[in-house]
């Protein structure tokens, strides 16, 4: 395999891809990464139960040469760092399990988003951004608030910022935009029909969309500019706290770009805005 210390996130990523018997041995080896490195061949297949056979069939499709290839690859990606895996809550877990399941998610999903992250495409977004004549931030559901947060982060560099939880209200935005414009279109999935029409009329429109969402999906396929944020959870399930970090943090990374690039002058406006702000706190001891 090319890529080694990739190898948990490829099989989280082709899980859907795999056949019944395959994804059995997926599901095994994610549940717990560390202790499928320990198992032998014929005591995976009986946790997965499948034949050893399919186990083999299994490996193979990862580009290994066999099982005992597959588990030192496995091993070498847990090396790499946090993976992903998959840690679902479950009805009897103690508190002490789902406090840790929990964190360790999202430091997973941090991990995995900065070993992602494409320092051209943040560049290009910033240089977007920071030439922009006004920035409108769009989400939905869970991402709404992740707008509304970037919109807070924005408005102090002295550009027109707007954000948007409503799909008509976006439609009409996008629909009125000039060449000059950028919408940021943040998505967990990707796959939101109104979404991603959106986009496109954003851009028909003359606008730049930058996109914080899934790669390979509907939506990211629309943008100018692609962040792509990883999509571990499972929204049927619970609500996607996680997802939402990371959306958060690549803000983060746009509003701190767009900060270095405006230059040492402009830090006297944001200190000033920041000044504003000490009369309505108790002074520290």
């Amino acid at each position: 395999m090319s890529n080694s210390m990739n190898l948990l996130d490829q099989i989280r990523q082709r899980l859907d891809s795999l056949n019944k018997s395959e994804r059995k041995v997926a599901e095994v080896i994610l549940r717990d990464p560390k202790s499928a490195t320990r198992l032998s061949i014929a005591a995976l297949a009986q946790a997965s139960t499948v034949s050893e056979p399919t186990v083999n069939r299994f490996c193979r499709n990862f580009d290994t040469a066999g099982y005992p290839d597959f588990k030192i690859q496995l091993a070498q990606s847990l090396a790499g760092g946090m993976p992903y895996v998959s840690r679902n809550v479950e009805q009897d877990d103690s508190t002490e399990e789902y406090t840790d399941k929990i964190f360790t998610a999202t430091i997973a999903a941090l991990d995995s988003s900065r070993k992602g992250v494409n320092p051209a495409l943040v560049t290009q977004a910033v240089d977007y951004l920071i030439q922009a004549k006004q920035i409108a931030f769009f989400g939905l559901g869970a991402s709404g608030p992740v707008a509304m947060d970037a919109q807070h982060k924005f408005f102090r560099f002295n550009l027109p910022v707007t954000a948007y939880d409503d799909v008509l209200m976006m439609r009409m935005v996008a629909a009125a935009a000039r060449t000059g414009d950028v919408l940021v279109v943040i998505s967990y999935t990707g796959r939101t029909r109104e979404l991603v029409e959106i986009a496109r009329i954003g851009r028909e429109s003359g606008a730049t969309v930058i996109g914080i969402t899934a790669e390979g999906s509907p939506l990211a396929q629309e943008c100018t500019v692609l962040l792509a944020a990883p999509t571990p959870e499972d929204t049927d399930v619970y609500m996607p706290m996680t997802s939402r970090i990371v959306q958060l943090t690549l803000l983060d990374v746009l509003a701190t770009g767009v900060t270095l690039r405006r230059g040492v002058d402009f830090h006297t406006h944001l200190k000033k805005i920041k000044d504003s702000l000490q009369a309505t706190r108790y002074p520290t001891e």
